[in-house]
């Protein structure tokens, strides 16, 4: 489909509302991400805005506990989308997520098919899950992850004479690592949900099933079976490594933040890996993801000047 979007003066008041609604919605839903997201600079920042409180709704009309169909839901809204993509958000202009997005993704053109597939791994979702091998969760994980890495990197940008396609490939990596880091962090609640990721695979090998894992019913293999999860984990952010080497300068701060902030988490989980099986959901402190936030600022900056 071929994106053609009416692309509003920066300073235009209705892209600004439409803006500062999303950056409201990522303010109070985006637990993780919004630390880094707002080192970044405008309008790339808004642009990051827009697409996460898309992303937010889309998740949340998966997660819906309401007799409402949800997978006539998500087909409309995909039908929402694909209408403000098209050019005609001012028909949609009651919900300024539409205006948002149109703006964004005709301002970086970026690549519908993100949305589109991220979509297709949001309606995985929609019935009972149970993972099989971990080809299966990787293929998930690119379908709802990958494409977020695909689509923030194209906002951020790239330095000269950096590969976009070596840097879509890092992105993709740097996806499922974000994606294996939030199911290791979900695992009783989307255990509840329906939803089991742990590899079908993995279990057996470790002589678990998933109720065991989670009644912790043989601490020892519960534990080695966690931990294989957080280092098959920190070997995607390893992976993705050269990722930090071809981002545009102004948004590194945003990227590292991020990472930094989910990596801390996962190491969290490698320290206490029985806290995943307990109904609080394990994170960290606002302080705690602050005071990464600045640090990966400070570094930038402290960097800049070194190479001036």
């Amino acid at each position: 489909m071929t994106v053609n979007s009416s692309l509003l003066d920066i300073n235009d008041p209705r892209r600004l509302r439409a803006m500062r609604a999303c950056r409201a919605i990522t303010k109070q839903r985006a637990r993780n991400f919004y630390y880094g997201m707002r080192l970044t600079p405008e309008p790339k920042r808004s642009a990051l805005y827009a697409i996460y409180a898309w992303m937010r709704l889309i998740d949340d009309l998966t997660d819906s506990d309401t007799s409402l169909d949800r997978r006539d839901a998500l087909e409309a809204f995909m039908k929402k989308t694909d209408q403000a993509l098209a050019g005609n958000w001012q028909e949609l202009l009651d919900e300024p997520l539409w205006l948002a997005l149109a703006d964004s993704v005709s301002r970086f053109e970026l690549d519908k098919t993100n949305l589109d597939e991220m979509l297709a791994g949001q309606l995985l979702d929609l019935r009972p899950v149970k993972v099989k091998t971990f080809s299966e969760l990787e293929d998930y994980c690119r379908k709802v992850a990958s494409t977020v890495g695909r689509i923030c990197v194209k906002v951020w940008g790239i330095r000269d004479s950096c590969s976009w396609e070596e840097t879509l490939r890092l992105a993709e990596l740097r996806g499922i690592a974000f994606q294996l880091t939030n199911i290791l962090r979900d695992l009783r609640e989307d255990y509840q949900r329906g939803r089991i990721y742990m590899p079908a695979e993995d279990l057996q090998k470790h002589g678990l099933t998933m109720q065991e894992l989670l009644d912790w019913k043989y601490p020892d293999r519960c534990e080695a079976f966690i931990k294989e999860q957080v280092v098959r984990a920190e070997n995607y952010y390893h992976e993705s490594r050269k990722l930090d080497e071809i981002i545009e300068r102004d948004s590194l701060s945003s990227l590292k933040a991020m990472t930094d902030v989910y990596f801390h988490l996962l190491q969290k989980i490698a320290r206490s890996p029985q806290r995943v099986v307990k109904g609080e959901r394990m994170k960290l402190s606002a302080l705690h993801k602050a005071t990464i936030a600045a640090g990966a600022f400070l570094k930038l900056k402290s960097g800049s000047r070194d190479r001036n």
